[in-house]
């Protein structure tokens, strides 16, 4: 297959676009490197996934896409939930005008399935866990999760309007090497490991439903390989389907690294839901989807990789 992976140096769009080029699929990624995060880890897993056609390009770019693909798996994204809180015009820029152009290039021949990233962020505080795909998502309350819930909506319309096959994965909380160094988890790993005290918000007892990230892209291979059948528009949850607190996390990444934390406990910034908690019925259901990797085997080999990347 032709597959279009957008955000293809970000940490899923990294693991996506490895494990479709190993199963033999002719792999054009695409990504901006921009500097949100260290562009040098975003070039590092380029480098890992060796030769193969990469296009560096802003996906809110006039002309940024080209080509024709049997699948466009698009992660590329403006991430984190507190930045929005210093730059909202980031992710107005990347989440909804990028969004709109691949729509528009996905709608005019530029694939026959559009497969896009929403978030688990867009349930807000007030669903009734585990959160399940029919529930009310209309009460985001950070600027991101209102941009990826303004996707899934975008995408409502174009499958409507134009029949576009499209289907849109709400990710929770995904972790694993090659990760996101604005990610609690690296925080966390890298302040324990250099002796920094951590700032922890809510008493430790804000619960995240963390997912491994070989059990999102063993999902990934699968729902893009799978001819789009059912809905035009279909959206499911991929989350490990058992939320555990961040002082867990914290007592993992000790046990992990062999030392001991240093808490700074804090008043969190707005923005934070209380809880994550996927239901995964209807991935199950339709694509076998069953996470494997607890949270106590996930970090292990986070810190394993981490110490490697950083020499520690």
């Amino acid at each position: 297959m032709k597959i279009l992976v957008t955000g293809a140096a970000g940490f899923i769009g990294f693991h996506a676009a490895k494990a479709l080029i190993a199963r033999g699929h002719a792999v054009t990624g695409l990504d901006e490197v921009n500097a949100y995060y260290d562009p040098a880890l975003k070039r590092a897993r380029l480098a890992e996934l060796g030769a193969f056609d990469f296009r560096q390009a802003d996906i809110a770019a006039p002309g940024a896409l080209s080509g024709s693909y049997d699948v466009i798996l698009h992660l590329a994204a403006q991430a984190g939930v507190r930045h929005a809180l210093k730059a909202p015009a980031d992710y107005t820029r990347s989440n909804l005008v990028g969004h709109q152009n691949v729509l528009e290039f996905a709608r005019h021949g530029g694939a026959g399935h559009l497969v896009y990233a929403s978030s688990s962020s867009v349930y807000g505080n007030d669903t009734a866990a585990p959160f399940s795909e029919g529930a009310r998502a209309d009460k985001p309350v950070s600027y991101y999760g209102a941009t990826k819930r303004a996707n899934e909506l975008m995408s409502y319309s174009y499958a409507s309007l134009f029949g576009l096959a499209q289907t849109g994965l709400r990710f929770f909380t995904v972790y694993g090497p090659w990760g996101r160094p604005d990610m609690a988890y690296w925080l966390f790993t890298d302040a324990i490991l250099r002796g920094r005290p951590i700032p922890v918000f809510g008493e430790g007892k804000l619960r995240r439903d963390f997912t491994y990230i070989d059990d999102i892209v063993d999902a990934l291979v699968r729902i893009v390989e799978t001819p789009h059948a059912g809905e035009t528009h279909r959206l499911y949850n991929l989350g490990n389907h058992k939320p555990e607190t961040v002082n867990d996390l914290i007592a993992i990444i000790e046990r992990a690294t062999g030392r001991a934390a240093k808490l700074d406990y804090q008043d969190g910034p707005p923005g934070d839901v209380i809880e994550t908690y996927a239901d995964i019925t209807r991935a199950a259901r339709d694509f076998g989807f069953a996470p494997r990797v607890p949270l106590a085997e996930g970090i292990p080999r986070f810190v394993d990789w981490f110490r490697r990347y950083h020499a520690l």
